[in-house]
């Protein structure tokens, strides 16, 4: 077997899509040689619709706002929508990519096969910073390049998460994950069992009332439905108001199922369930239209499989409906192919890092975008590359800041930013996080905790 081909003092960035993009450039601007490795012909991950591993649907858009979704640093061109269509959230990508001239470190067609660590000669283990070896197929030859540390960016939207229920295999209709749905064409005409209450769950039983002979939306559990719009403005634009002025919880869930319950009224009189938990407690969901549609008979709501029969579907409280397409939006589980689990620290189905980003063991492998915020991620995610970039340029100029820093990480790894709120156990909410909270603990980071010791100094004197 040939040596790695060694890339010296260079970083690995695994991915060039909505994370992978701000992981290079703000690596970049603090100095670092950087090679993004990306497995499709193009940039955009999960947002370049009808690539192998993209996951959006032909009607995606934005479900957060433009102001809460884009980069701090290079805002969403003005003639976009407030909620932008994923060509438009492409094309952003791009743009991005152009300006801060990310297309000469990006290697596309550059498929990582396994990333592990190669320990220092010598070294103690715990807390040492070992190069890591990664293999990669490209131009279908395989070879192996060493790196000084790897950025993992490779999202979490793309792995199914498929139930299986009695009867499954015996069902004589079609079954598909949403990860396999491309556009309402295979809606058209059949009778659809739409599984899930997530945002892609509602988007698609909206396409079912306007596309399918009839559409039946199954839910476990009742859930709090969000307008796009409240008072004439995006709902995240009017709430984020509420977030920013430090009001208790409480109050706040008070004052959103308030609004909910003015805007959509009695659950029970739409047919659906009423939620068994207080707002804030799962995810948003954030859909203007399918109530619309439960209105006007397009779409029933319905209770969970119990099992399924050759020509219909039995639910749990006994009731049977006749269909012949069942589509499952029940999510995705987190993998990382390329990494065995006890090298990235699964458990309970997610690594256990420092702030969804630092790993506990390794300093110098990183997870950016391993999160489902309240809001918009891109946002987020530029802020989580700024304080890697920060902890690494602390390494070389304040290496004993940077062991205390390290000393935090393995402390608290378990300390997880959701604003005192209490979620609903599902693995829908693994890696959840309320934005104003995250944003909050990684200012800290950035501006406290991976501060050289003589910045803080002199900043203290001037004070």
């Amino acid at each position: 077997m040939s040596e790695p081909i060694d890339r010296g003092t260079a970083i690995a960035v695994i991915g060039a899509g909505s994370s992978g993009l701000p992981a290079a450039k703000n690596l970049r601007e603090y100095g670092f040689e950087v090679d993004v490795l990306e497995r499709e012909d193009d940039l955009g991950g999960n947002w370049n619709f009808g690539k192998p591993n993209s996951r959006v649907y032909r009607s995606t858009h934005m479900i957060s706002s433009k102001p809460f979704t884009q980069y701090p640093d290079f805002p969403m061109p003005d003639g976009f929508p407030d909620y932008p269509h994923h060509a438009q959230v492409l094309e952003y990508f791009r743009r991005y990519a152009r300006h801060f001239g990310l297309h000469e470190v990006i290697e596309f067609g550059t498929s990582v096969e396994r990333v592990e660590p190669v320990p220092l000669a010598g070294g103690s283990g715990a807390d040492e910073s070992p190069r890591w070896d990664v293999t990669v197929t490209k131009d279908g030859r395989t070879e192996t390049r060493r790196y000084a540390g790897v950025v993992v960016a490779n999202g979490h939207n793309w792995f199914p998460k498929t139930p299986s229920y009695p009867g499954q295999e015996d069902f004589a209709g079609e079954i598909i994950h949403s990860a396999d749905y491309k556009d309402p064409g295979v809606l058209r005409g059949r009778r659809v069992l739409v599984v899930g209450a997530g945002n892609t769950g509602c988007d698609i039983a909206v396409e079912g009332a306007q596309h399918a002979e009839h559409t039946y939306h199954s839910t476990r559990r009742g859930y709090w439905y969000n307008q796009k719009y409240v008072f004439g403005k995006p709902a995240d634009q009017v709430s984020d108001v509420f977030f920013g002025l430090n009001l208790p919880t409480r109050f706040i869930q008070w004052a959103f199922e308030k609004t909910v319950r003015m805007t959509v009224g009695d659950f029970a009189r739409h047919g659906l369930k009423e939620p068994d938990h207080r707002m804030l407690e799962t995810h948003p969901i954030v859909n203007q239209t399918l109530l619309y549609y439960v209105g006007h008979g397009e779409i029933t709501p319905v209770d969970d499989i119990e099992h399924f029969e050759r020509d219909r579907v039995v639910l749990t409280d006994g009731r049977a409906v006749e269909v012949d397409l069942v589509v499952f939006c029940t999510g995705y589980l987190i993998r990382f192919p390329f990494l065995d689990e006890d090298v990235i620290g699964m458990q309970d189905g997610r690594p256990e890092l420092y702030r969804h980003v630092f790993h506990p063991v390794h300093d110098n492998l990183f997870v950016i975008g391993l999160i489902q915020p309240d809001s918009g991620q891109f946002k987020l995610v530029h802020w989580q590359t700024v304080a890697v970039a920060r902890y690494l340029a602390l390494k070389d100029r304040d290496p004993v800041r940077a062991r205390e820093f390290r000393e935090q990480v393995r402390r608290h790894v378990h300390e997880r930013s959701l604003g005192g709120i209490e979620m609903v156990d599902s693995t829908r909410h693994l890696v959840e996080v309320e934005h104003v909270d995250y944003l909050r603990a990684l200012a800290r980071l950035i501006n406290e905790d991976l501060s050289p010791r003589d910045v803080l100094t002199t900043a203290g004197a001037a004070r």
